[in-house]
C-alpha cells in the first residue's frame, strides 16, 4: 500500500490541525492556570476568554512560522514523510505529558519531532544546526530564566509600590489588572504557538509542490486560528492544577506579576522568530514570584517531574518521530 503526494498532503493538514488542537488544550493551562488559581475568573469564563484571544493572536503573523519552515531543516530536503512523522512525534508527546499532568512544551515537541524525523529520513546534513542552536536550544534555556527573573523583580517592585501611601490598600486592584495580564498571555500564546502549526503545514505544502514560496496561505492561518481556539476551549485541567496550584500559592498580585513577565518574554521572542515555550515561560514566572515571597514558598518537589519532562521533550519527541518515520516509509 502506498500514498500519493496528494494523500500525504491531506494527512499533513489533518495532523497539523490535530497538533494545533492538542497544543491548545495542552497549553490552555499556561493561559488560564494563574487566573483560575487566584479565583479572579471562574474556570469556564477564563477558558472562553483565553480561547477567543488565542484565536485572535493566531491570526497575527510573527517570525516563528518562518523559523519552522526555513530555519530548522533544509527547505528543499524536507519530505512529506518526515513532516508527517514530526507531527506524530509532537502529538504523541503532547498526549503523554497531558495524561500525566506535566506542563511540557508543545513547541519543543514539534521541533524535536522535525529534527528527529529529518535526521532519520534525510541524514544529519539536512538539519540546520545553527538555526536549531540559536533559535531553539539557547532560547529554551534562557527564556524561563528570563521569566523567573522578571517575575521576581516585578513582584518585588510591586511590593515596594504598595508601601507608598498613594498605593496602600489598593491590592484589590490587582484582581482587575490580572484579567488584563491574563488576556495578554492568551494573545501572545496564540501569536507564538499557532505559528508553529501554520509553519509545519506550509512546509508540507511546499514539499509537495503545492505552493512555490513559504508564504503562509490565508486559509492555513484561518484554520489554525480556529482550531487553536477550539483546543483551548477544551481546557487542560490536569495541567492547570499543576501550574496554578502545585508550584506556589498565588494571589492576584502574584498572578499579575507572573503573567505580565511571561507575556513580555513571549512577545519579544515571537517577533525575533524564536519558537519558545509558553509553558516554560509561565512556569518560570510563577516560580519567580514564589521565590520573591521566600524560597520556601515554592514546592520544589513539583519541579522534579517538570524538569525531567523538559529535558526529555526534544529527544523524546525526536525518537517517537524517528520511529514513525521508519513506519511511514513503508507506505509511501
Amino acid at each position: 500500500m502506498s500514498f500519493s503526494p496528494f494523500d500525504l498532503v491531506i494527512l499533513i493538514i489533518i495532523l497539523g490541525l490535530l497538533f494545533d488542537y492538542t497544543n491548545g488544550f495542552h497549553d490552555a493551562a499556561n493561559v488560564v492556570s494563574t487566573v483560575i488559581a487566584t479565583r479572579v475568573l471562574a474556570p469556564l469564563t477564563a477558558i472562553v476568554l483565553a480561547s477567543f484571544l488565542n484565536m485572535v493572536g493566531a491570526t497575527q503573523i510573527s517570525g516563528v512560522a518562518k523559523t519552522i519552515t526555513t530555519g530548522l531543516v533544509d527547505l528543499h530536503s524536507a519530505t512529506q514523510v518526515a513532516i508527517l512523522a514530526a507531527l506524530m512525534g509532537a502529538i504523541v508527546w503532547n498526549i503523554l505529558t497531558w495524561y500525566f499532568g506535566i506542563p511540557s512544551s508543545s513547541s519543543y515537541a514539534l521541533v524535536g519531532g522535525l529534527v528527529g524525523a529529518s535526521w532519520v529520513r534525510e541524514g544529519y546534513d539536512t538539519i540546520l544546526w545553527k538555526g536549531v542552536c540559536y533559535k531553539v536550544v539557547i532560547p529554551m534555556v534562557l527564556s524561563p530564566i528570563a521569566g523567573f527573573l522578571l517575575g521576581f523583580l516585578v513582584l518585588r517592585g510591586l511590593h515596594v509600590l504598595l508601601k507608598w501611601k498613594v498605593f496602600k490598600h489598593n491590592e484589590r486592584a490587582f484582581g482587575h489588572l490580572q484579567i488584563a495580564s491574563a488576556s495578554l498571555v492568551a494573545l501572545s500564546h496564540g501569536l507564538n504557538d499557532a505559528q508553529k502549526s501554520m509553519g509545519i503545514i506550509t512546509l508540507g505544502l511546499f514539499s509537495a509542490g503545492m505552493v512555490t514560496t513559504t508564504h503562509i496561505p490565508f486559509w492555513v492561518i484561518g484554520a489554525c486560528a480556529i482550531v487553536m481556539g477550539i483546543g483551548t476551549a477544551s481546557g487542560g485541567f490536569r495541567i492547570i492544577r499543576t501550574v496554578g496550584f502545585e508550584i506556589t500559592k498565588l494571589k492576584p498580585i502574584h498572578g499579575f506579576a507572573a503573567e505580565t513577565s511571561a507575556s513580555c518574554v513571549i512577545l519579544t521572542a515571537s517577533f525575533l522568530g524564536m519558537p519558545i515555550s509558553s509553558t516554560h515561560m509561565i512556569v518560570g514566572s510563577v516560580t519567580g514570584v514564589g521565590v520573591a515571597e521566600g524560597f520556601s514558598k515554592v514546592r520544589w518537589s513539583t519541579w522534579n517531574k517538570m524538569g525531567i519532562a523538559w529535558v526529555l521533550t526534544l529527544p523524546g519527541s525526536g525518537l517517537i518521530a524517528a520511529f514513525a518515520c521508519q513506519v511511514f516509509k513503508y507506505f509511501s
